[in-house]
C-alpha cells in the first residue's frame, strides 16, 4: 500500500471530504498543521488510536495530544481554570498544548490516548486541521507523522518518504510555516510549567499572564506529556552539539552564516538562518536535520544555538536528538 496525496490547499474541500471517510472507517490520516505534520486518528475510538501506536513504532506509555476545533470542543472533554482558560483564549488557535483535567462526565476520549492519565494534554491548530476536527466533529489524537523517535515531518514529502507505505492518505498543505512542536504547559496551584519548550515564546506567555513560567528541573517522574522521552527527534546518524569545528565526514548544521574550522571538510553544510533568525531556524530545523542525515555521515555537527525565544525550543530538540540511544 502506498498512501494517496492530497492537495489540501487548492483542493481543500475534497481533501477534508476523504479524509474524514477514511477518519470514520478506523485509520489514520497524515495531516499539515502550522508547527509539523501530524498524524491523526478518532480519539475516541480505540482501534484508530491502536493504529497510531501501531504506524509509529510509538510506546503506549507515551501520551498523544488530542486536537480540538475551539475552545468550545475543548471545554466538552477538559476543565480549565481561569489561567488555562486565559492561555487558551489568547494562543488558540496555535502552537500551544495545555495539560488538562480529564472532565468525568461528557468526555469520549479514549484512555488509550492519554495512556491511563487523568488528564488530556488539548491543542487548537491553525487551519486546515481545525477545519477538518470540525467537519468530523470528533477529536483527533494526531502525534507527529513520523516513525517514533525519529525526526519529524514538516512536509508531505517527509511524511511519504517515512510512512508513505503504512498509510492510505497524506494531505499536503505545503511547509509547516512554525517547524517545531507546540510548546506544552500545565498550571497547578495558579502556577504555569513549562513540560516541553516549542512554538510558543515563554516570554509571550509571560507577556500575555503577567505570570513567571516555572521549568521543572530534573527528569520526569512520569511520562506526562508528548515528547518527554529522554532520546527523541533523533536521526540515523549520532549528533554532536555546540560543535566549534568540523571533523571529517560530518555534516554541518550552522545558524548565522558564520564559519568555523573546518567547514571545508564536511559532507555537506546547512545553515537554519543565515540572519540568525530564530523563527526562520526553528522552521527549518527539522527538514535540515533531515537532509544532513540523508547525506550518509555518521555524525552531524551542530553549532551552538542562542537560547532564548524559539531557541529554547530548539535546543530542546537537539539535546533530545543527540541524547543517547536505547
Amino acid at each position: 500500500m502506498t498512501a494517496d496525496i492530497i492537495d489540501g490547499i487548492g483542493h481543500k474541500q475534497a481533501a477534508i471530504d476523504a479524509a474524514v471517510r477514511i477518519l470514520k472507517d478506523g485509520l489514520p490520516v497524515a495531516l499539515p498543521t502550522e508547527t509539523v505534520y501530524g498524524l491523526a486518528a478518532d480519539a475516541t475510538n480505540p482501534a484508530a488510536i491502536t493504529r497510531i501506536y501501531e504506524t509509529k513504532g510509538r510506546p503506549r506509555f507515551n501520551p498523544l495530544i488530542c486536537h480540538m476545533a475551539d475552545l468550545t470542543m475543548a471545554e466538552r472533554h477538559a476543565e480549565f481554570d481561569a489561567i488555562s482558560k486565559k492561555l487558551a483564549e489568547t494562543f488558540w488557535p496555535g502552537p500551544l498544548t495545555l495539560i488538562l483535567p480529564l472532565r468525568q462526565e461528557g468526555r469520549r476520549i479514549h484512555p488509550l490516548a492519554t495512556a491511563g492519565l487523568d488528564t488530556v494534554g488539548i491543542r487548537v491548530p491553525k487551519g486546515f486541521s481545525a477545519e477538518l476536527i470540525a467537519a468530523l466533529d470528533r477529536p483527533l489524537a494526531a502525534p507527529s507523522a513520523n516513525t517514533s523517535g525519529k525526526i519529524s515531518p514538516t512536509s508531505a514529502r517527509h511524511v511519504a518518504d517515512d510512512l508513505g507505505e503504512k498509510l492510505t492518505l497524506i494531505i499536503d498543505g505545503g511547509a509547516a510555516p512554525v517547524g517545531v512542536e507546540s510548546t506544552i504547559l500545565r498550571v497547578e496551584g495558579g502556577v504555569i510549567t513549562l513540560l516541553r519548550p516549542g512554538g510558543l515564546s515563554v516570554e509571550d506567555i509571560e507577556a500575555a499572564t503577567g505570570l513567571t513560567v516555572e521549568r521543572r528541573e530534573g527528569p520526569a517522574a512520569i511520562i506526562e506529556a508528548p515528547g518527554m522521552l529522554a532520546s527523541h527527534y533523533a536521526p540515523g546518524a549520532a549528533v554532536r552539539l555546540n560543535a566549534r569545528h568540523v571533523e571529517a565526514g560530518e555534516a554541518l548544521i550552522r545558524l548565522g552564516g558564520v564559519p568555523i574550522e573546518g567547514m571545508e571538510q564536511a559532507k555537506a553544510v546547512f545553515d537554519l538562518s543565515p540572519s540568525g533568525d530564530l523563527s526562520e531556524a526553528a522552521a527549518n530545523l527539522f527538514d535540515y536535520l533531515s537532509q544532513a542525515d540523508a547525506t550518509g555521515a555518521e555524525r552531524i555537527a551542530v553549532t551552538a544555538i542562542p537560547s532564548q525565544g524559539l531557541g529554547e525550543a530548539i535546543n530542546d530538540r537537539l539535546v533530545r536528538a543527540a541524547a543517547p540511544r536505547e
